[in-house]
Formats: structure tokens, C-alpha cells, sequence
């Protein structure tokens, strides 16, 4: 395990080492936990790589394409509880 000492701002700012940011890919935001031994500084996921096993499904298709599709979907089952 790294450790390091770095000095807390009256504002409540640290600097974090640029070996640490480096090595742990964090950017400009970082996630704090309150945990029983003490504050945790957690990088941020990177939302592309989050996308898991939905990325196969919507191949080709943009946000506006999902909710063009969603909507057509929702007007077809208006009209069809409409007629009952």
C-alpha cells in the first residue's frame, strides 16, 4: 500500500499526488466514502465502459433514436387501449 502526507486547506482541499492520480485514472472528480477507517477516494467510473452487455443491443442507435423507438412503442399501446 502508497501512502503519502499532504496538506488539508483551510477549505478542506488536498492535493492528491500525481503518481496516486496517475495510477488510479482519476480525473477531475472523485468520489468520497465515509468509511470506519477513515475518508476513501474512489475514482469515477467511466460511463462508455459502464455500458456492459447492453452495448451489443443498441449498435447504431443514438439516444434520440431510443426515445423515437420508445415513443412509437407508447402511441401503439395508447391507441390500442383506446379501442377496448
Amino acid at each position: 500500500m502508497t501512502e503519502a502526507i499532504v496538506t488539508v486547506t483551510k477549505k478542506g482541499q488536498a492535493t492528491i499526488p500525481i503518481r496516486l492520480r496517475r495510477k488510479h485514472k482519476i480525473g477531475r472528480k472523485v468520489l468520497v466514502v465515509d468509511t470506519e477507517a477513515g475518508v476513501l477516494l474512489k475514482p469515477l467510473p467511466d460511463p462508455l465502459a459502464e455500458k456492459g452487455s447492453l452495448r451489443g443491443l443498441f449498435t447504431g442507435m443514438n439516444s434520440g433514436d431510443l426515445i423515437d423507438e420508445a415513443r412509437t412503442v407508447e402511441r401503439v399501446r395508447e391507441r390500442a387501449t383506446r379501442r377496448r
